[in-house]
């Protein structure tokens, strides 16, 4: 399945304003509407699950088909967040980014508005897996809590992703996520601890 267009690709840094109101409004419309979404990711939240710059394809489903592993969509506080669901309560959801060390504010499960069903890097698709395994769990850990080897990880993924845009031009009209940018101030202080 080829992505969309760059038009057609939200990004999820400028879908975090009052202004962008109207644009989560369309984005829940058209998952409500039983069509599929598409997502640039952004932030730190998901490593190494999900990398700045990657693509989330988000499908629409009901809340019996969301389970505890799924990635989902959620909408809270005119925001939209990407984390993993870790139990559900009736209608109160409980989520958590994959390299923070503590569970999100109870969610209700209306606002959960699809499930991650691809996840695109450099022209490639992962269907994201609802069971974890060992390794990226030590190394969301380790992400989470070594802030030195959090900055040289995203500083290797942007050289990366950088240098494959270089070698592979069908990058479908999709423009990099850190060309040559300096990594942004969320990127470094992601995981906030007491």
């Amino acid at each position: 399945m080829p992505l969309q267009p760059e038009k057609f690709v939200a990004s999820l840094t400028t879908l975090t304003t009052t202004e962008d109101s109207p644009k989560l409004a369309l984005a829940a419309e058209v998952l409500a509407s039983g069509h599929t979404l598409r997502l640039r990711a952004f932030g730190t939240s998901m490593l190494p699950s999900i990398w700045p710059g990657d693509i989330l394809s988000v499908e629409p489903k009901t809340e019996q088909e969301i389970v505890p592993g799924d990635i989902v969509l959620v909408a809270k506080r005119n925001r939209f967040f990407i984390h993993r669901l870790i139990e559900k309560q009736d209608s109160r959801w409980i989520t958590r980014g994959d390299s923070l060390p503590d569970n999100d504010d109870p969610v209700n499960s209306c606002d959960v508005l699809g499930r991650v069903s691809l996840i695109h890097k450099n022209n490639t698709m992962t269907v994201p897996s609802q069971r974890r395994p060992l390794l990226s769990r030590a190394l969301a850990w380790t992400l989470c809590h070594c802030d030195s080897f959090r900055s040289l990880a995203l500083r290797l993924h942007s050289s990366r992703q950088n240098a494959s845009e270089g070698e592979d031009s069908c990058s479908a009209g999709i423009p990099s996520a850190r060309s040559g940018q300096a990594l942004p101030a969320v990127a470094r202080a992601s995981c906030l601890r007491p």
